[in-house]
Protein backbone atom coordinates (compact mmCIF):
# COMPACT_ATOMS: atom_id res chain seq x y z
CA UNK A 1 0.00 0.00 0.00
CA UNK A 2 1.34 3.59 -1.12
CA UNK A 3 2.07 5.35 2.30
CA UNK A 4 0.37 8.58 1.59
CA UNK A 5 1.95 10.64 4.58
CA UNK A 6 3.30 14.14 4.94
CA UNK A 7 7.02 14.28 5.46
CA UNK A 8 5.91 15.73 9.03
CA UNK A 9 5.11 12.54 10.17
CA UNK A 10 6.70 10.53 7.66
CA UNK A 11 10.08 11.64 9.71
CA UNK A 12 8.76 11.88 13.29
CA UNK A 13 7.52 8.42 12.55
CA UNK A 14 10.11 6.90 10.54
CA UNK A 15 11.52 4.45 13.11
CA UNK A 16 8.02 2.81 13.33
CA UNK A 17 6.67 2.44 9.69
CA UNK A 18 10.43 0.67 8.96
CA UNK A 19 9.07 -2.32 11.65
CA UNK A 20 7.92 -6.09 10.62
CA UNK A 21 4.75 -5.09 12.12
CA UNK A 22 4.07 -2.29 9.77
CA UNK A 23 4.96 -3.48 6.51
CA UNK A 24 2.62 -6.54 7.08
CA UNK A 25 -0.12 -4.12 8.57
CA UNK A 26 -0.06 -2.14 5.26
CA UNK A 27 -0.37 -5.67 3.60
CA UNK A 28 -3.12 -6.50 5.60
CA UNK A 29 -5.39 -3.26 4.69
CA UNK A 30 -4.54 -3.78 1.15
CA UNK A 31 -5.85 -7.38 1.19
CA UNK A 32 -8.76 -6.02 3.63
CA UNK A 33 -9.66 -3.42 0.89
CA UNK A 34 -9.34 -5.77 -2.59
CA UNK A 35 -11.75 -8.41 -1.24
CA UNK A 36 -14.21 -6.17 0.98
CA UNK A 37 -15.34 -2.35 0.85
CA UNK A 38 -13.85 -0.58 3.56
CA UNK A 39 -14.00 2.85 4.78
CA UNK A 40 -12.50 5.90 4.76
CA UNK A 41 -11.60 5.67 0.92
CA UNK A 42 -7.93 4.43 0.57
CA UNK A 43 -6.04 7.27 -0.17
CA UNK A 44 -8.08 9.53 3.12
CA UNK A 45 -6.65 6.39 5.64
CA UNK A 46 -3.85 8.95 6.97
CA UNK A 47 -5.84 11.95 6.79
CA UNK A 48 -5.93 12.38 10.71
CA UNK A 49 -2.13 13.21 10.10
CA UNK A 50 -2.22 14.95 7.21
CA UNK A 51 -4.87 17.47 7.66
CA UNK A 52 -2.80 18.17 11.01
CA UNK A 53 0.92 18.30 11.25
CA UNK A 54 3.52 16.48 14.15
CA UNK A 55 4.67 20.07 14.80
CA UNK A 56 0.99 21.96 14.78
CA UNK A 57 -0.83 19.07 17.31
CA UNK A 58 -1.27 20.91 20.01
CA UNK A 59 -4.88 18.74 20.99
CA UNK A 60 -5.54 14.89 20.26
CA UNK A 61 -8.51 13.16 20.56
CA UNK A 62 -9.50 9.79 20.17
CA UNK A 63 -12.29 7.50 18.63
CA UNK A 64 -12.06 3.72 18.02
CA UNK A 65 -12.73 3.22 14.50
CA UNK A 66 -14.10 4.99 10.93
CA UNK A 67 -17.88 5.13 10.43
CA UNK A 68 -18.71 2.21 8.56
CA UNK A 69 -21.28 3.03 6.69
CA UNK A 70 -21.16 4.11 3.16
CA UNK A 71 -20.20 7.46 2.43
CA UNK A 72 -19.66 8.78 6.10
CA UNK A 73 -16.00 8.39 7.25
CA UNK A 74 -13.44 10.32 6.05
CA UNK A 75 -10.44 9.70 8.28
CA UNK A 76 -10.77 11.76 11.11
CA UNK A 77 -12.29 10.57 14.16
CA UNK A 78 -15.64 11.79 14.59
CA UNK A 79 -15.63 13.47 12.23
CA UNK A 80 -18.31 12.46 8.54
CA UNK A 81 -18.23 13.86 5.08
CA UNK A 82 -20.28 17.00 4.15
CA UNK A 83 -23.14 15.61 2.96
CA UNK A 84 -23.51 13.48 5.90
CA UNK A 85 -26.34 13.52 8.62
CA UNK A 86 -24.51 14.27 11.73
CA UNK A 87 -24.21 11.09 13.99
CA UNK A 88 -26.01 10.74 17.24
CA UNK A 89 -22.20 11.27 19.49
CA UNK A 90 -21.05 14.27 17.15
CA UNK A 91 -24.40 16.04 17.87
CA UNK A 92 -23.96 15.50 21.80
CA UNK A 93 -20.49 16.75 21.19
CA UNK A 94 -21.81 20.06 19.32
CA UNK A 95 -24.46 20.27 22.18
CA UNK A 96 -21.98 20.16 24.84
CA UNK A 97 -19.65 22.81 22.86
CA UNK A 98 -22.65 25.17 22.98
CA UNK A 99 -23.53 24.73 26.65
CA UNK A 100 -19.60 24.78 27.33
CA UNK A 101 -19.23 28.42 25.22
CA UNK A 102 -22.09 29.79 26.08
CA UNK A 103 -23.26 29.79 22.27
CA UNK A 104 -25.40 28.98 19.66
CA UNK A 105 -23.68 26.81 16.91
CA UNK A 106 -25.80 25.64 14.36
CA UNK A 107 -23.35 23.60 12.59
CA UNK A 108 -24.39 22.32 8.94
CA UNK A 109 -21.91 19.73 8.28
CA UNK A 110 -20.03 16.89 10.13
CA UNK A 111 -16.77 17.23 8.73
CA UNK A 112 -14.29 18.61 11.43
CA UNK A 113 -11.71 19.02 8.81
CA UNK A 114 -11.59 22.91 10.39
CA UNK A 115 -10.78 21.42 13.81
CA UNK A 116 -7.93 19.47 12.39
CA UNK A 117 -6.25 22.17 10.38
CA UNK A 118 -5.78 24.32 13.97
CA UNK A 119 -3.91 21.51 15.35
CA UNK A 120 -6.70 18.68 16.76
CA UNK A 121 -5.38 15.51 15.58
CA UNK A 122 -8.75 13.52 15.39
CA UNK A 123 -7.36 9.84 15.49
CA UNK A 124 -9.06 6.83 15.66
CA UNK A 125 -7.61 3.88 16.82
CA UNK A 126 -8.02 1.65 14.07
CA UNK A 127 -7.53 3.76 10.70
CA UNK A 128 -9.79 1.20 8.49
CA UNK A 129 -13.17 -0.78 8.88
CA UNK A 130 -14.88 -3.15 6.88
CA UNK A 131 -18.38 -1.65 5.41
CA UNK A 132 -21.33 -2.40 8.29
CA UNK A 133 -18.89 -4.14 10.87
CA UNK A 134 -17.55 -1.57 13.70
CA UNK A 135 -14.62 -2.79 15.19
CA UNK A 136 -13.59 -5.02 12.18
CA UNK A 137 -10.11 -4.27 11.69
CA UNK A 138 -9.01 -4.01 15.19
CA UNK A 139 -6.71 -7.63 14.23
CA UNK A 140 -4.81 -5.49 11.83
CA UNK A 141 -1.93 -4.47 14.50
CA UNK A 142 -3.59 -0.64 14.11
CA UNK A 143 -3.54 -0.16 17.81
CA UNK A 144 -0.03 -0.94 17.93
CA UNK A 145 0.46 2.00 15.29
CA UNK A 146 -1.64 4.39 17.04
CA UNK A 147 -0.51 3.62 20.37
CA UNK A 148 3.11 4.17 19.12
CA UNK A 149 1.77 7.79 17.81
CA UNK A 150 0.46 8.40 21.01
CA UNK A 151 3.87 7.84 22.89
CA UNK A 152 5.45 9.75 20.56
CA UNK A 153 3.45 12.94 20.93
CA UNK A 154 3.97 12.42 24.55
CA UNK A 155 7.53 12.18 24.75
CA UNK A 156 8.40 14.58 22.02
CA UNK A 157 5.85 17.20 22.61
CA UNK A 158 5.03 19.81 25.54
CA UNK A 159 1.69 21.15 26.63
CA UNK A 160 -1.01 18.75 24.02
CA UNK A 161 -4.03 18.50 25.31
CA UNK A 162 -5.74 14.71 25.23
CA UNK A 163 -9.24 14.42 25.30
CA UNK A 164 -9.74 10.66 26.43
CA UNK A 165 -13.59 10.13 25.88
CA UNK A 166 -15.00 6.70 27.21
CA UNK A 167 -13.13 4.20 28.77
CA UNK A 168 -11.79 2.62 25.71
CA UNK A 169 -9.94 5.79 25.02
CA UNK A 170 -8.92 6.61 28.52
CA UNK A 171 -7.19 3.00 28.31
CA UNK A 172 -5.52 4.07 25.30
CA UNK A 173 -4.39 7.18 26.64
CA UNK A 174 -3.01 5.29 30.07
CA UNK A 175 0.67 6.31 29.58
CA UNK A 176 0.83 9.91 28.30
CA UNK A 177 3.07 11.96 30.78
CA UNK A 178 0.31 13.86 32.42
CA UNK A 179 3.39 16.15 34.20
CA UNK A 180 3.67 18.08 30.72
CA UNK A 181 0.75 17.57 28.96
CA UNK A 182 -3.08 18.55 29.87
CA UNK A 183 -5.17 14.98 29.89
CA UNK A 184 -9.20 15.54 30.08
CA UNK A 185 -11.35 12.71 30.75
CA UNK A 186 -15.09 11.60 30.45
CA UNK A 187 -17.98 9.91 29.59
CA UNK A 188 -18.22 8.92 26.00
CA UNK A 189 -20.77 11.47 23.79
CA UNK A 190 -22.58 8.30 22.28
CA UNK A 191 -26.06 8.66 23.30
CA UNK A 192 -26.13 5.67 26.03
CA UNK A 193 -23.38 7.17 27.80
CA UNK A 194 -24.78 10.92 27.42
CA UNK A 195 -27.90 9.52 29.28
CA UNK A 196 -26.13 8.49 31.57
CA UNK A 197 -24.91 11.81 32.69
CA UNK A 198 -21.51 10.94 31.92
CA UNK A 199 -20.91 13.28 28.36
CA UNK A 200 -22.91 16.38 29.18
CA UNK A 201 -20.77 19.28 31.89
CA UNK A 202 -17.61 17.95 30.90
CA UNK A 203 -16.20 21.41 29.73
CA UNK A 204 -13.37 20.16 27.87
CA UNK A 205 -13.35 22.43 24.95
CA UNK A 206 -13.06 25.82 27.20
CA UNK A 207 -10.69 23.74 29.41
CA UNK A 208 -8.62 23.42 26.75
CA UNK A 209 -8.22 26.97 25.65
CA UNK A 210 -7.42 27.82 28.65
CA UNK A 211 -4.89 25.26 28.99
CA UNK A 212 -3.41 26.71 25.50
CA UNK A 213 -3.76 29.98 26.00
CA UNK A 214 -1.60 29.96 29.85
CA UNK A 215 1.14 28.47 27.57
CA UNK A 216 1.59 30.72 24.92
CA UNK A 217 -0.10 29.02 22.15
CA UNK A 218 -2.83 29.95 19.97
CA UNK A 219 -6.47 28.60 21.20
CA UNK A 220 -8.84 26.62 19.55
CA UNK A 221 -12.03 27.60 17.41
CA UNK A 222 -14.31 24.87 17.95
CA UNK A 223 -17.08 26.98 16.28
Amino acid sequence: MNLNLIPSWQSVLSDEIQKPYFDELMKAVDEEYKNHICFPPKELIFSAFNNCSFENTKVVIIGQDPYHGAGEANGLSFSVNDSVKIPPSLRNIFRELNDDLDSIFMPTTGNLERWAKQGVLLLNASLSVKIDTPNSHKHLKWGTFTDAVIQKISDEKENVVFMLWGSFAQKKGAKIEREKHLVLESGHPSPMSANQGKWFGNKHFSQANLYLIKNNLDKINWL
